[in-house]
């Protein structure tokens, strides 16, 4: 294990999204892997039951207990609250390697993974971090006050992330009628990535997506060639769900 991925975010009960899912994504893939908890959920499939944000000198003394020169990649989830989000955001916005935020606000079951105003906490992050940022129609929608109905509203709020200071923006179609069609938006230009829809449901899609995304960059994929092999990887765990 040579390549370091280093996940921030919250923990799960049943390990199917946040921390959990990013360990178990990091041994498939074979990378090494550090961690660092920024809230603890007591979640299920009814929603989220109870939130725990970590004090910031816990999540400060994580922090600096992880050799972040070192990672190949940084893999963001949920922080709990807008100042572990401010925390993450001044240990990471020096970082060379690239740096993976699902924006998830709530669980897809029901409630916030934020205390407080989970916009503010998130846009907080964009604002001082330059991502990858991978968000579903939902959040896109949230975060760029873009109606999203189409591909082609899919680009534009890509193109408003990006042109706000993200690296590059992955919109993720499963939330649109018909099979879902991903978009990524970079500076450089608009790849989009087509796929039938699949009848299995799993739980944890966005965290695997990105965990898994965050790999393959730290693997040495560039991107395209990375978000080709993260969606293999979440359509093959799926499809044996």
């Amino acid at each position: 294990m040579s390549a370091l991925v280093v996940s921030i975010g919250t923990t799960h009960p049943l390990n199917v999204a946040g921390l959990g899912r990013d360990a178990r994504v990091a041994a498939e893939y074979e990378v090494a892997h550090a961690m660092a908890v920024a809230a603890v959920s007591a979640q299920d499939e009814h929603g989220v039951r109870a939130l725990f944000p970590i004090p910031d000198a816990v999540v400060r003394a994580q922090l600096g207990a992880i050799d972040v020169a070192a990672a190949a990649a940084v893999r963001v989830g949920a922080l709990g609250n807008a100042g572990n989000a401010a925390l993450a955001a001044a240990f990471l916005e020096h970082v060379t390697a690239p740096v993976i935020f699902d924006p998830v606000m709530g669980s897809s079951a029901g409630g916030s993974l934020y205390a407080g105003d989970a916009m503010q906490a998130v846009r907080l992050f964009l604002e001082r971090v330059r991502t990858i940022v991978t968000p579903n129609v939902d959040e896109a929608q949230r975060l760029t006050g873009i109606e999203i109905a189409s591909v082609d509203d899919a680009i534009a709020a890509g193109k408003r992330f990006v042109s706000a200071g993200a690296r590059a923006a992955l919109v993720k179609g499963g939330h649109l009628s018909g099979d879902p069609i991903d978009v990524l938006v970079t500076l450089e230009g608009v790849e989009t990535f087509a796929g039938t829809r699949l009848a299995q449901k799993m739980r944890g899609t966005g965290c695997t997506l990105a965990m898994a995304l965050s790999c393959e960059l730290a693997l040495g994929r560039d991107l395209v060639t990375a978000v080709k092999g993260a969606r293999a990887y979440v359509r093959a765990n799926m499809a044996r769900s």
